[in-house]
């Protein structure tokens, strides 16, 4: 790339460095056209287009818990709510505006993942801990006692959506949680069983920003799911069979805890050093 930018011929600086002349030539016009936006500050035609979906999809997620506040705002500012209703009138006040705050967090999360500013901060914490009030799945096919190394307040959004998409149309006939070892990973699920899920809603789910027309409310999906599972070195995925849909995250296993050295092993290590 250097070679190129000071002067030399594409097609030289490909075969001396074995590289495909049509590579080299995307590289070396990927390279400019970000330079020159940086400069210039106009972002990509595809920055644009996906800049314009995040709106759409965070103007659909917030729009209505932000009318539902308003409606009460307005109703009490008016004094048409009878004193026996103050109560339950707060209460769905006060359900709108932590949903609208949850919105907000979210979109704060996604954006410190896409400038890679996003730093978990990590701390031993047991699955069953992660899964309260995420629902009630059968208490027997939880393995409560598993533990993990992770941020406790990003992982519950982790698995919030994934219960969030396991619980999509049509209904399930019963979601459970999920932990099983796997290789180097730890693995969390939310299992769906009854009718498979359309291949197209479970695509849409991944794809960053996509807006649903059909009033499932998918819109952002998984996308903040998985960027926060890859500030933890894991992933997300979904694999579905005639039996069910499992929603899945994996995180690496827990680090072996230090070995405590016995006298002999410390005289060993001083031998050795020696």
């Amino acid at each position: 790339m250097r070679e190129v930018l000071a002067g030399e011929r594409v097609p030289d600086v490909a075969r001396r460095r074995e590289i495909d002349v049509a590579v080299l030539h995307r590289w070396v016009a990927a390279f400019l056209d970000a330079g020159t936006a940086a400069v210039t500050n106009r972002p990509s035609a595809d920055d644009h287009r996906q800049r314009d979906r995040f709106l759409a999809a965070f103007a659909h997620e917030t729009r209505t818990p932000l009318t539902t506040a308003r409606g009460w705002v307005d109703l009490l500012r008016e004094e048409e709510v009878p004193q026996s209703m103050l109560a339950p009138t707060s209460a769905k006040l006060d359900d709108a505006l932590a949903r609208l705050a949850e919105r907000t967090r979210d979109v704060e999360l996604m954006a410190s993942a896409a400038l890679g500013l996003l730093r978990p901060r990590a701390r031993s914490v047991s699955f069953a801990e992660l899964t309260t009030g995420h629902g009630t799945p059968a208490a027997s096919r939880v393995h409560a006692a598993t533990r993990l190394v992770v941020d406790p307040d990003l992982m519950r959004r982790v698995l919030r959506d994934l219960r969030r998409a396991a619980e999509l149309s049509p209904e399930p006939d019963a979601v459970v949680w999920e932990a099983q070892e796997i290789g180097p990973w730890t693995e969390l699920r939310v299992v769906r069983t009854g009718l498979p899920m359309d291949h197209s809603t479970l695509q849409t789910l991944f794809e960053p920003f996509d807006l649903n027309d059909d009033g499932s409310g998918i819109t952002i999906g998984l996308y903040l799911a998985r960027a926060l599972a890859v500030a933890h070195g894991g992933t997300v995925g979904v694999h579905q069979d005639e039996e069910s849909t499992t929603f899945w995250v994996r995180v690496p296993k827990l680090p072996p805890p230090p070995r405590r050295l016995s006298m002999e092993s410390c005289c060993e290590v001083l031998i050795v050093l020696r």
